[in-house]
Protein backbone atom coordinates (compact mmCIF):
# COMPACT_ATOMS: atom_id res chain seq x y z
CA UNK A 1 0.00 0.00 0.00
CA UNK A 2 0.91 3.04 -1.18
CA UNK A 3 1.45 5.94 1.37
CA UNK A 4 1.58 9.97 1.19
CA UNK A 5 2.99 11.23 3.73
CA UNK A 6 1.27 15.15 4.18
CA UNK A 7 2.66 16.17 6.98
CA UNK A 8 1.10 19.32 8.37
CA UNK A 9 -1.91 20.79 5.58
CA UNK A 10 -4.85 22.55 5.62
CA UNK A 11 -8.24 21.62 4.92
CA UNK A 12 -9.68 22.82 1.84
CA UNK A 13 -7.04 21.57 -0.99
CA UNK A 14 -6.67 18.17 0.74
CA UNK A 15 -10.42 17.66 0.58
CA UNK A 16 -10.04 18.63 -3.11
CA UNK A 17 -7.27 17.08 -4.29
CA UNK A 18 -9.31 13.38 -2.18
CA UNK A 19 -12.62 14.21 -4.43
CA UNK A 20 -10.19 14.30 -8.00
CA UNK A 21 -8.21 11.39 -7.26
CA UNK A 22 -11.66 9.23 -6.29
CA UNK A 23 -13.37 10.99 -9.68
CA UNK A 24 -9.80 10.03 -11.84
CA UNK A 25 -9.69 6.57 -10.18
CA UNK A 26 -11.22 3.71 -12.23
CA UNK A 27 -12.35 0.21 -10.75
CA UNK A 28 -7.89 -1.00 -11.28
CA UNK A 29 -6.68 2.32 -10.41
CA UNK A 30 -4.16 2.44 -7.60
CA UNK A 31 -5.12 2.40 -3.31
CA UNK A 32 -3.13 4.93 -1.44
CA UNK A 33 -3.73 5.79 2.60
CA UNK A 34 -2.94 10.31 3.14
CA UNK A 35 -1.46 10.46 6.20
CA UNK A 36 -1.17 13.49 7.51
CA UNK A 37 -2.25 16.47 10.32
CA UNK A 38 -4.44 19.44 9.78
CA UNK A 39 -4.13 22.91 10.38
CA UNK A 40 -7.31 23.86 12.79
CA UNK A 41 -10.74 23.65 11.25
CA UNK A 42 -13.70 22.12 11.71
CA UNK A 43 -15.50 20.29 9.43
CA UNK A 44 -19.24 19.88 9.52
CA UNK A 45 -20.33 16.59 8.11
CA UNK A 46 -23.44 16.03 5.77
CA UNK A 47 -25.56 15.16 8.85
CA UNK A 48 -24.18 18.40 9.98
CA UNK A 49 -26.59 21.21 12.49
CA UNK A 50 -25.81 24.26 13.07
CA UNK A 51 -26.42 23.90 16.77
CA UNK A 52 -23.87 22.22 17.44
CA UNK A 53 -21.40 24.67 16.62
CA UNK A 54 -21.23 26.52 19.66
CA UNK A 55 -18.49 29.05 19.31
CA UNK A 56 -15.95 28.56 17.01
CA UNK A 57 -14.62 31.40 16.94
CA UNK A 58 -11.52 32.07 14.89
CA UNK A 59 -11.80 28.32 13.51
CA UNK A 60 -13.34 28.21 10.56
CA UNK A 61 -15.74 25.64 9.27
CA UNK A 62 -15.95 23.73 5.99
CA UNK A 63 -19.15 21.80 4.58
CA UNK A 64 -17.82 18.74 3.78
CA UNK A 65 -19.35 15.56 1.89
CA UNK A 66 -18.22 12.78 4.86
CA UNK A 67 -20.92 11.34 6.73
CA UNK A 68 -21.73 12.58 10.26
CA UNK A 69 -21.71 15.95 12.06
CA UNK A 70 -19.21 18.73 13.01
CA UNK A 71 -15.65 17.36 14.82
CA UNK A 72 -12.50 19.03 15.55
CA UNK A 73 -9.02 18.62 13.15
CA UNK A 74 -5.98 20.14 14.41
CA UNK A 75 -1.82 19.36 14.90
CA UNK A 76 -0.77 16.99 17.14
CA UNK A 77 -3.79 15.01 15.93
CA UNK A 78 -2.98 11.96 13.40
CA UNK A 79 -5.39 11.99 10.26
CA UNK A 80 -5.22 9.03 7.94
CA UNK A 81 -7.76 9.12 5.10
CA UNK A 82 -7.71 5.29 2.92
CA UNK A 83 -8.54 6.13 -0.73
CA UNK A 84 -9.26 2.09 -1.18
CA UNK A 85 -12.13 0.65 -3.87
CA UNK A 86 -13.91 -1.39 -1.31
CA UNK A 87 -14.40 -4.52 -4.02
CA UNK A 88 -11.08 -5.05 -4.69
CA UNK A 89 -10.15 -5.36 -1.34
CA UNK A 90 -13.12 -7.71 -0.40
CA UNK A 91 -14.69 -5.15 1.49
CA UNK A 92 -17.98 -3.92 2.56
CA UNK A 93 -19.15 -0.10 4.32
CA UNK A 94 -19.23 -1.66 7.87
CA UNK A 95 -16.09 -3.60 7.48
CA UNK A 96 -14.11 -0.53 6.35
CA UNK A 97 -15.83 0.95 9.21
CA UNK A 98 -14.82 -1.80 11.80
CA UNK A 99 -11.08 -2.26 10.16
CA UNK A 100 -10.53 1.69 11.11
CA UNK A 101 -11.81 1.49 14.51
CA UNK A 102 -9.71 -1.50 14.78
CA UNK A 103 -6.21 0.10 13.47
CA UNK A 104 -7.26 2.93 16.25
CA UNK A 105 -8.05 0.17 19.01
CA UNK A 106 -5.10 -2.18 18.39
CA UNK A 107 -2.24 0.67 18.62
CA UNK A 108 -3.44 1.68 21.71
CA UNK A 109 -3.52 -1.67 23.20
CA UNK A 110 0.05 -1.60 22.52
CA UNK A 111 0.61 1.59 24.16
CA UNK A 112 -1.59 -0.12 27.44
CA UNK A 113 -4.46 1.98 26.79
CA UNK A 114 -7.65 -0.24 26.86
CA UNK A 115 -10.40 1.52 23.85
CA UNK A 116 -13.63 0.23 22.71
CA UNK A 117 -16.48 0.66 20.14
CA UNK A 118 -19.44 2.20 21.17
CA UNK A 119 -22.74 0.83 19.63
CA UNK A 120 -24.49 3.40 17.36
CA UNK A 121 -21.91 6.13 17.83
CA UNK A 122 -18.71 5.04 15.19
CA UNK A 123 -15.29 5.79 17.03
CA UNK A 124 -13.03 5.10 19.61
CA UNK A 125 -13.34 5.53 23.16
CA UNK A 126 -11.40 5.26 26.17
CA UNK A 127 -13.97 5.14 28.92
CA UNK A 128 -16.56 7.69 28.35
CA UNK A 129 -14.35 9.77 26.22
CA UNK A 130 -13.59 9.73 22.70
CA UNK A 131 -9.89 9.52 21.36
CA UNK A 132 -10.30 8.48 17.72
CA UNK A 133 -13.04 9.91 15.44
CA UNK A 134 -14.21 8.59 11.81
CA UNK A 135 -16.05 9.59 8.57
CA UNK A 136 -16.58 8.20 4.84
CA UNK A 137 -17.60 8.91 1.82
CA UNK A 138 -17.88 6.49 -0.51
CA UNK A 139 -18.04 6.97 -4.48
CA UNK A 140 -17.80 5.08 -7.67
CA UNK A 141 -16.93 2.69 -5.04
CA UNK A 142 -13.92 4.39 -3.68
CA UNK A 143 -13.65 5.04 -0.05
CA UNK A 144 -12.17 8.80 0.98
CA UNK A 145 -11.90 10.65 3.89
CA UNK A 146 -11.22 8.22 7.31
CA UNK A 147 -9.57 8.30 10.79
CA UNK A 148 -8.47 11.08 12.76
CA UNK A 149 -6.35 9.92 16.49
CA UNK A 150 -5.96 12.44 19.22
CA UNK A 151 -2.50 11.92 20.09
CA UNK A 152 -1.01 15.63 21.70
CA UNK A 153 -3.03 18.24 20.93
CA UNK A 154 -4.80 21.24 21.93
CA UNK A 155 -8.05 20.02 23.17
CA UNK A 156 -9.81 23.05 24.03
CA UNK A 157 -11.73 23.91 20.63
CA UNK A 158 -13.43 20.67 20.88
CA UNK A 159 -15.40 22.58 23.58
CA UNK A 160 -16.80 24.89 21.56
CA UNK A 161 -18.86 22.34 19.89
CA UNK A 162 -20.90 19.33 20.74
CA UNK A 163 -18.34 16.78 19.02
CA UNK A 164 -19.61 14.39 16.41
CA UNK A 165 -23.16 16.05 17.87
CA UNK A 166 -23.22 15.22 21.09
CA UNK A 167 -23.89 17.68 23.57
CA UNK A 168 -20.88 17.16 26.48
CA UNK A 169 -19.35 14.62 24.85
CA UNK A 170 -15.86 14.12 26.38
CA UNK A 171 -12.90 13.89 24.31
CA UNK A 172 -9.42 12.73 25.31
CA UNK A 173 -5.61 11.82 23.84
CA UNK A 174 -3.20 9.84 24.55
CA UNK A 175 -0.60 12.66 26.24
CA UNK A 176 -3.35 12.68 28.62
CA UNK A 177 -3.27 9.22 29.34
CA UNK A 178 0.48 8.26 29.76
CA UNK A 179 3.14 9.40 31.30
CA UNK A 180 5.03 11.74 29.20
CA UNK A 181 8.12 9.57 28.78
CA UNK A 182 5.52 6.96 26.92
CA UNK A 183 3.78 9.08 24.51
CA UNK A 184 5.12 8.38 21.40
CA UNK A 185 6.34 11.06 18.73
CA UNK A 186 4.38 12.29 16.30
CA UNK A 187 6.61 10.41 13.97
CA UNK A 188 6.71 6.91 15.50
CA UNK A 189 2.40 7.55 16.18
CA UNK A 190 1.98 7.70 12.55
CA UNK A 191 4.20 5.01 11.60
CA UNK A 192 2.79 2.30 14.08
CA UNK A 193 -0.38 3.35 13.28
CA UNK A 194 -0.14 2.88 9.71
CA UNK A 195 1.29 -0.48 10.29
CA UNK A 196 -2.08 -1.43 11.65
CA UNK A 197 -4.36 0.46 8.80
CA UNK A 198 -2.18 -1.11 5.97
CA UNK A 199 -2.70 -4.49 7.99
CA UNK A 200 -6.45 -4.13 8.98
CA UNK A 201 -7.05 -3.59 4.50
CA UNK A 202 -5.68 -6.53 4.10
CA UNK A 203 -2.43 -5.43 3.02
CA UNK A 204 1.22 -6.72 4.11
CA UNK A 205 2.79 -3.51 4.34
CA UNK A 206 3.16 0.20 3.09
CA UNK A 207 5.94 2.29 1.53
CA UNK A 208 5.69 5.86 1.51
CA UNK A 209 4.60 6.79 -2.19
CA UNK A 210 5.09 10.32 -1.48
CA UNK A 211 5.10 13.80 -0.10
CA UNK A 212 3.48 15.68 -2.02
CA UNK A 213 -0.60 16.38 -2.95
CA UNK A 214 -1.15 15.27 -6.57
CA UNK A 215 -2.08 17.90 -8.52
CA UNK A 216 -4.36 16.15 -10.68
CA UNK A 217 -5.49 12.76 -10.89
CA UNK A 218 -3.83 9.85 -10.50
CA UNK A 219 -1.96 9.90 -13.45
CA UNK A 220 -0.09 12.77 -11.82
CA UNK A 221 1.36 10.53 -9.21
CA UNK A 222 5.07 11.37 -10.28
Amino acid sequence: MAVRALGLRPYPPVLEAMRRWVDASGADGPDEIWSLQHAPVYTQGQAGRAEHLLAPGDIPVIATDRGGQVTYHGPGQLVFYPLVQLRRRGLDVRQLVTALEQTAIGWLAELGVPAHRRSGAPGVYVGDAKIASLGLRIRKGRSYHGLAVNLAMDLEPFRRINPCGYPGLRVTQVADLLPAARVPSLATAQHELLDHLARALGYTGWYCGGDELPVGGVDERG
